[in-house]
């Protein structure tokens, strides 16, 4: 299961399709672009568009304030935020 955090500070929790691990494909539609996978304060990961930035895509706060370098870095756009790196179908440690 993950929890979906939108700029505007609304929250979803989703399960992935399969109820096991999430897609890249579904990642992708979730953060609307290419993936990258950064760690929150507390163990997890976070689920962000890779080029967000670049995008200019909208600033939030909620997802930037679980990110480890949240102090000196933001999160644009929505993030999926999940416990372990084995809900990430194929994607390297």
């Amino acid at each position: 299961m993950g929890m979906l955090i939108q700029p505007d500070g609304r929250t979803k929790e989703l399960r992935p399709s399969n109820g096991v691990h999430w897609t890249e494909e579904e990642m992708v539609n979730l953060v609307g672009g290419g993936i990258a996978v950064i760690s929150t304060i507390d163990g997890g990961f976070m689920v962000i568009n890779d080029t967000g930035k670049l995008q200019g895509l909208e600033l939030n706060i909620p997802a930037t304030r679980l990110y480890v370098y949240g102090r000196s870095d933001v999160i644009v756009g929505n993030a999926l935020v999940v416990d372990t790196r084995l809900e990430l179908e194929g994607l390297d440690s």
